[in-house]
């Protein structure tokens, strides 16, 4: 007998229409009709030629052409025995040793950072967001740099408001000292203003719109991530807070800056304070498989949740909110993508977060 044996890091998603397989060690995903996991069930279980002999002749051949689609796809392998006791699985199981892997910051004067920094590295921080609605220069990125230098932090994004001096010569100053700092993202920018992005140590990107801290919370498939932590992550947590900490323009410690609870103002509460407030990591496991329609949805354990923005129309037991990311279009019963602002259906929840944020 002939056993079909499924490679320990593809990962299958089933959909309420459609199957996601997920190669989590060459970090991609493609879909598949649903009756594809009905073959991947019956291989795990049978046989080939069991699973072969089970259908009636007309679709034989249309099982068949499924099988020669997982060995092309290099998803699994053949043995002439069952080996499977000899091929133990990937576990799933998510391990972390920080006590906080992200922070988003979202600050006025840069100065702040001397004051958390140390507190970030009490909790194990290791990536740093920076939100910064003004005109950075070079002394400032490298003021940056230098604070985080003998921390636990190994990566920096900035967000910053796009100025004409933020040129060539520009980049070509902070290139000599940047270390830590991977990505600049310039705003209110009238135009990507080089052809050279690759040439620096760091990525760059210019976007024309305004960013706002309401702007996050966005589902889009070039968001999508199927690196191997993250999924692992977002199969055991929630995806986007889990081991997140926030602190917004005004100094308040939240789980995200556009989350509504706060745990303190920095001015007063250090952030190891503000980790053990009972209410702070309540939502650190809320996963996809406890969501509405997120649950039904073959994209779930590759897409970022958000808590901040949703359609408000569920709750569970706890009190948690448990309602579909409000800024996500995709539908998995139809299997279809429309632009989620113009929905009917989540005008009230917009009107709602329009009346919040423009208090």
């Amino acid at each position: 007998m002939n056993y079909f044996n499924l490679f320990s890091n593809i990962l299958v998603t089933k959909g309420i229409q459609r199957v996601l397989v997920t190669d989590l060690q060459r970090d991609n995903s493609e879909l598949y009709p649903l009756e594809f996991n009905d073959i991947f069930f019956e291989l795990s279980k049978k046989s080939i030629e069991d699973v072969i002999n089970s259908y009636d002749f007309e679709s034989q051949e249309f099982v068949k052409e499924y099988i020669d689609i997982l060995l092309q796809k290099e998803y699994g392998f053949i043995s002439i025995n069952d080996w499977d006791k000899n091929f133990p699985s990937l576990s799933y199981d998510f391990s972390s040793p920080n006590n906080i892997t992200n922070a988003y910051l979202e600050i006025e004067n840069i100065i702040i950072l001397n004051q958390i920094n140390k507190s970030l590295s009490n909790l194990g921080t290791e990536h740093v967001v920076i939100y910064y609605n003004k005109i950075l220069n070079a002394e400032e990125m490298k003021f940056i740099e230098e604070t985080f230098k003998n921390s636990t932090v190994t990566s920096i994004e900035i967000f910053s408001r796009y100025h004409e001096t933020h040129n060539e010569s520009f980049f070509a100053t902070i290139d000599r000292f940047c270390s830590r700092i991977y990505h600049l993202v310039f705003f209110s920018c009238p135009k990507s203003p080089f052809g050279y992005e690759d040439k620096y140590k760091f990525a760059l990107s210019f976007i024309k719109e305004e960013i706002q801290i309401n702007s996050c919370g966005k589902v889009d498939l070039k968001y999508f991530n199927t690196n191997l932590p993250k999924v692992l992550e977002a199969v055991n947590h929630n995806s986007c807070l889990h081991k997140k900490i926030a602190i917004d323009k005004d100094g308040n410690i939240r789980n995200c800056p556009a989350m509504p609870q706060s745990f303190g103002n920095i001015k007063n509460t250090t952030l190891e304070q503000a980790l053990q407030h009972a209410d702070f990591k309540k939502y650190w496991n809320l996963t996809k498989d406890e969501i509405e329609v997120c649950k039904d949805c073959e994209f779930r354990y590759i897409c970022t949740d958000c808590r901040a923005y949703t359609e408000r129309t569920h709750s569970n037991e706890n009190g948690l909110d448990i309602s579909k990311p409000l800024k996500c279009g995709y539908d998995p019963y139809t299997g279809e993508w429309e632009e989620w602002s113009t929905n009917p259906l989540k005008q009230k929840a917009i009107q709602y977060y329009e009346k919040k944020d423009n208090r």
